[in-house]
C-alpha cells in the first residue's frame, strides 16, 4: 500500500512539473499578439438636472432652455413651469 502512494506522489508531482514546463514554453516561445486591454475611458463631468438635481453624466444630459435635464420629461415639465419671455 505504501508503495502504491508513492507512485501516486511520485505521477502527481511529475504531471505538475510537465503542465508548468509547457506553460512556461508557450509564454515565453508564443510570438502570437496578445490582446491588450482597453484604455480606461476618462472621467466626465458631471451636471445636475435643472428640475430633479440629480447627478449625470456630460453625455447624458439633454439641453434644454433652463440648463440641462436628466429626461425628456423633466425638460418639458421645466420649460412648461417657466415659460419663455
Amino acid at each position: 500500500m505504501k508503495f502504491l502512494v508513492v507512485i501516486l506522489v511520485l505521477v502527481v508531482l511529475w504531471l505538475l512539473w510537465r503542465g508548468g514546463a509547457s506553460r512556461r514554453a508557450r509564454r515565453d516561445g508564443d510570438d502570437s499578439p496578445r490582446r491588450r486591454p482597453d484604455a480606461p475611458t476618462p472621467p466626465q463631468a458631471m451636471l445636475v438636472c435643472a428640475q430633479c438635481g440629480v447627478h449625470l453624466p456630460r453625455d447624458e444630459a439633454l439641453p434644454g432652455r433652463g440648463g440641462v435635464f436628466c429626461g425628456e420629461a423633466h425638460r418639458a415639465a421645466y420649460e412648461q413651469q417657466h415659460p419663455a419671455p
